[in-house]
């Protein structure tokens, strides 16, 4: 008999992720920096002898949504391989139609079989899907390269900067957290061109805990002794992912972000030997100099039959096909 419950607290997922998380974005201690930044957690479980599937999800008027924020480059679902995992899948999904009228997950990944497998359980609990494109997702295979193997395939623009202006700065790569190197990040990130950062203390704590377990990869490029770029990466599990890059306008000429972006991908590379640097979502054009391959990224929106609410949106749906 599968038992379907629901719980407002991440400590659930503790035993559920644990090493079986394939990305930063599967494990309990990410959903908790979320939940710490006023998120509230709807966490979705299903349990049959022993085998245990979650949904992380939040909640508001009926409308169900993953618990992520834009630092989240996935959501997917955190279930046994297999049959099992896919019958406890389907009982959450039934039960959630009687919590909502509609659930919209993204950005769902596809090479790995979530998509498919979602909006499959949905469906079979007789919810209404639509599984379509929502981004994407720039990525290198290494294949095996050294980093010099990898830069002689760069554009020839990208290698002539480097050649031309990668002397006229500094570059560190810290694999552990630096209280002083984080307040230059900040200091870069609060004057450069990007958006003023939503949820600046969950990223530190985030960088704080990835530095503790040695997955950090905290790069500041320095001009005569100035902070003019910085970038935080992480690996893991083979994979090197880029979550925050950023420059000073103030020094675009010297091209500090290009040096210490060839510096990342050489540490990565050479030193802890990753199979897969991700860029994250977003299809930003510069991604494309570096990156060599594009993934999408799927949004699966469920609606409920019976839901009068659900109905204007099935409505336009039909209309749409």
């Amino acid at each position: 008999m599968i038992e379907a419950r629901y719980h407002d607290s991440v400590n659930v997922l503790q035993a559920l992720t644990g090493s079986a998380a394939r990305a930063p974005f599967d494990r309990a201690e990410w959903y908790a920096l979320l939940a710490d930044t006023g998120l509230v957690p709807l966490i979705a479980l299903a349990e049959d002898a022993g085998a245990v599937a979650a949904l992380a999800l939040t909640e508001k008027a009926g409308r169900i949504t993953p618990l992520r924020n834009w630092y989240s480059f996935t959501w997917r679902e955190l279930a046994p391989a297999g049959a099992q995992g896919d019958r406890l899948l389907t009982a959450i999904a039934r039960q959630l139609r009687q919590r909502g009228w509609r659930v919209t997950l993204e950005p769902v990944p596809g090479e790995d079989g979530s998509a498919e497998r979602l909006a499959r359980a949905f469906r079979a609990a007789g919810w209404a899907v639509a599984i379509e494109p929502c981004d994407i997702n720039h990525v290198l295979p290494v294949s095996g390269r050294s980093f010099a193997e990898y830069w002689a395939g760069r554009p020839g623009a990208l290698r002539s900067t480097l050649k031309r202006k990668g002397g006229k700065v500094e570059c560190e790569v810290l694999t552990r957290f630096d209280p002083q190197a984080w307040a230059e990040y900040e200091a870069i990130y609060a004057a450069s061109w990007k958006p003023a950062e939503d949820f600046p203390a969950m990223l530190r704590a985030f960088a704080e805990a990835e530095g503790a377990a040695g997955r950090l990869r905290l790069g500041i490029a320095r001009a005569d002794g100035r902070a003019v770029a910085a970038q935080c990466w992480t690996v893991e599990n083979s994979i090197a992912y880029i979550h925050k890059l950023a420059h000073l306008e103030s020094h675009r000429q010297l091209s500090a972000g290009t040096t210490l972006s060839a510096a990342l991908f050489a540490h990565v590379i050479d030193v802890d030997r990753v199979s897969l640097v991700d860029f994250g979502t977003g299809d930003q054009s510069y991604k494309a100099d570096w990156m060599e391959a594009v993934r999408p990224r799927y949004r699966i929106d469920c609606l409920d039959p019976a839901s009068p609410r659900g109905w204007p949106a099935l409505a336009r749906r039909a209309l749409r096909r």
